[in-house]
């Protein structure tokens, strides 16, 4: 390297040094620590003169309080809401304890605090900010100016607001008028506003004798006033709340405030049952209650919606709402005698009717009156669906490309052995589930198996594809996960529980060709300070078009000429009945390609329990082919204006063999055809996979339902199936008496599958 190299090398290390020094230079210590004290300085003066401008407000007063008011689709008003429920009470009106047990739960330092919690009003903050909800840490003086200066809104604003105004009211007012003023202008659910509100609405008592036991749920409700609501939590909710109640006592213990003697002597106190306010009686407050609920998934919480000044339009079609009142009534009702025998009484009916182009509710029975009955049967799900869970099975099957144990695609044609009580194979799980009155059927097609909701079939189908699989299929169509989902062969059954509302939006799924459609009975809802978020969408797929319309096809089988012939009307239509165990549900669910609708009985005695249905609306049985099935086809009728021309527009996976109906017997049927060739070849040992030399005549498709025909179908037994060596906790529904076809294996005017979209005559019930 020359001179002239080294000396420009040089200069240039120079330079680097420099700028290096400058920038260590710019970002000493010394500089960045002076930096962060004149930020902090800067919002601490921010803050003084926040604190200066921001004058304590007279109260938001609740004589401000505006209605809602909720309307049907057509603009006309369905009700009125707003009346505020709250009396005033002081301290000397609370018990020590039941005060204390609310301390215990929102602010165990407010005897002491400033009437701030800087940390949780930042969360909060930051919460509002990134959009994560109202989550965030307030003490109770937080909250007693939040509800009593301010408003629900969830904005920075409104946080700033509260820190300082807070800060003003504790140096002004002493602990126990704050305590007060909380406790008298919180919100506990069921519309009390104010303890003494809440005392009468939960424990149908006044505040000054609650014990400390009731306090503390009262204490524990307001973190989730809907959630926490003792007669129409989840088992969630259930659990949730029983886990605060213990926390409040726990932490009064802690505190001192409650002896822990008295404390392990404590049972969690149930309320009673809530009393629905005026203007909700009949289906009105199942309306208002369904709205509500979708709202507070949308943002819009209860204490907003009980804070007024909402117009709240649903999607109900008040004709089609009339229509499904009607034919509930004249389908079930007229048949009871509610008052003069117990089990009559026991009798519930519940529905949700969707359309499936866009996911609207357009009717909703919830049950004999809000007033009467509160928790709403078309949205609860403590019961089991049963057999209307097996097109779900069969949907996982045609989609994931499922094969029997043999290797042979499962498909509408392919065979199965239909004997009772048949081992399942390839389970780590034994299950033998027996068919409706323990008849075998031998071997039969799938589609045979669906119109006569063969359980043994259907137990090995959900083996063939696997029950992990095919619950992550009904999650996708819309069920809802939940305890009490065991995934194991029994689930084929309908073992979990689900709502009218769940069934009819996977029953709309299947409808819309495999896209999701997600119900919702809001249609608009405006605020003149805000507004309610968007409404969940549907759209995305969730199973191919082939696999949907080929599970339609199906169940058009089981209207035409299974189990579902009383739903047969004016219109082409789709369903599946289910009866569950020990008949304490029934259900039909069903479609036409423009309406779907999820009719289901359900057992309850006057404390709330699963009783049967057997010997209530008729002798025998109630099954889902029987007045379920009539009160779909009564409202359907109604609902599409007495009938429809539209046909399914299906794209099958596979052409459908013709058929003859199952014969129902101690052995297998010998005129049983496999409608395609077994990849294998034919074994010896499984004469079920056999195909017989020729195929059997099948009448034609545009025959009408015959006279022959059984109007009241068989579905489900008593029995119990046994699971793993012990009796199981599903359904043992199925084999129900198929299109006239009796013992011997007869029939009378059935319909074969071959063609979508068949549109059966009525047929007089």
């Amino acid at each position: 390297m020359g001179r002239a190299d080294a000396r420009r090398a040089r200069q240039r290390d120079a330079r680097r040094a420099g700028k290096a020094g400058g920038i260590r230079r710019f970002f000493t210590w010394r500089k960045l620590l002076g930096t962060f004290f004149t930020l902090c300085l800067l919002g601490m003066g921010a803050l003084f003169i926040v604190y200066l401008l921001v004058p304590v407000p007279t109260a938001n007063a609740q004589a401000e309080k505006e209605s809602n008011v909720y309307k049907y689709s057509d603009g006309s008003v369905l009700t009125r809401t707003g009346t505020v429920n709250r009396e005033i009470v002081g301290l000397d009106k609370i018990p020590d304890e039941v005060e204390k047990a609310f301390v215990a739960a929102e602010n165990k330092t407010f005897y002491k605090d400033s009437g701030v919690d800087l940390k949780g009003t930042a969360r909060g903050v930051l919460n509002t900010l990134t959009g994560k909800g109202k989550q965030g840490g307030s003490t109770i003086t937080q909250q007693y100016v939040k509800n009593y200066y301010l408003n629900q809104d969830q904005t920075v604003t409104r946080k700033l607001k509260e820190l300082v105004i807070s800060l003003k009211v504790d140096q002004k007012k002493d602990k126990e008028e704050i305590l007060a003023g909380y406790l008298n202008t919180s919100y506990y659910g069921r519309g009390a506003y104010g303890i003494q509100a809440a005392a009468q609405a939960y424990y149908r008592k006044d505040a000054q004798k609650l014990t400390v036991a009731e306090g503390a749920y009262l204490a524990a409700l307001l973190q989730a006033p809907s959630q926490y609501d003792w007669a129409a939590a989840s088992p969630t909710g259930r659990k949730l709340v029983s886990e605060r109640w213990n926390y409040v006592l726990d932490n009064m213990v802690g505190e001192n405030w409650l002896d822990s003697s008295t404390r392990s002597g404590l049972k969690f106190p149930v309320p009673k049952e809530p009393k629905v306010a005026p203007g909700m009686e009949g289906q009105t407050g199942y309306l208002v209650k369904a709205a509500n609920a979708e709202l507070a998934k949308r943002g819009v919480g209860e204490d907003q919606i009980e804070a007024g000044g909402w117009t709240i339009t649903l999607s109900i079609d008040k004709k089609r709402q009339d229509a499904l009142v009607k034919a509930v009534d004249e389908q079930l009702e007229k048949k009871l005698d509610r008052k003069g025998d117990k089990r009559d009484a026991t009798v519930q009916a519940g529905a949700t009717s969707v359309d499936p182009k866009t996911g609207k509710v357009v009717a909703l029975y919830g049950g004999v009156g809000a007033t009467e009955h509160w928790i709403s049967n078309a949205t609860r799900r403590d019961y089991q669906p049963a057999s209307t869970f097996k097109p779900i099975v069969l949907a996982s099957a045609l989609e994931s490309g499922a094969e029997t144990q043999d290797g042979r695609r499962i498909g509408l044609n392919t065979i199965y052995d239909g004997d009772s009580k048949r081992p399942v194979e390839g389970s780590e799980t034994p299950f033998a589930p027996e068919n409706e009155d323990d008849r075998s059927y031998g071997p039969v097609t799938v589609q045979r198996a669906t119109n006569s909701s063969i359980n043994s079939v259907y137990a090995q189908m959900i083996v063939d594809v696997g029950p992990a699989k095919v619950k992550e299929t009904a999650l996708g169509l819309g069920m809802h996960d939940g305890e009490g989902w065991p995934v194991r062969p029994a689930m084929s059954l309908g073992t979990m529980g689900a709502s009218t509302w769940d069934m009819a939006a996977v029953y709309a799924t299947l409808d819309n060709h495999g896209e999701q459609v997600t119900p919702s009975i809001v249609k608009d809802a405006k605020h003149r300070t805000r507004e309610a978020g968007a409404a969940a969408e549907g759209g995305d797929r969730v199973i191919s078009r082939e696999a949907a319309d080929t599970v339609t096809q199906a169940m058009t089988g089981v209207v035409r000429s299974g189990s579902g012939r009383n739903a047969q009307g004016d219109y082409h239509a789709a369903g599946k009945t289910g009866t569950s165990e020990n008949n304490r549900s029934a259900w039909f669910v069903g479609y036409t390609p423009e309406l779907v609708t999820a009719v289901g009985l359900f057992g309850e005695d006057a404390k709330g329990s699963q009783v049967t249905l057997t010997d209530t609306v008729n002798e025998g049985r109630a099954n889902g082919g029987g007045v379920p099935a009539m009160i779909w086809q009564q409202y359907t009728t109604g609902a599409l204006g007495g009938g429809s021309d539209k046909r399914f527009d299906l794209e099958l996976m596979e052409p459908v063999q013709e058929e003859p109906p199952a014969s129902p017997s101690g052995s297998p049927s010998e005129s049983e055809e496999p409608d395609e060739p077994s990849d294998k070849p034919s074994q010896p040992e499984e004469p079920d996979d056999r195909p017989s030399d020729s195929p059997d005549p099948t009448p034609s498709e545009d025959e009408s339902t015959g006279p022959g025909d059984s109007t009241g179908t068989s579905e489900g037994t008593d029995s119990g199936t046994t699971e793993g060596g012990g009796t199981d906790s599903g359904t043992t529904e199925g084999g129900e008496d198929d299109g006239g076809t009796g013992n011997a294996g007869t029939t009378d005017g059935t319909t074969s599958g071959t063609t979508s979209g068949v549109r059966p005559r009525p047929q007089n019930t």
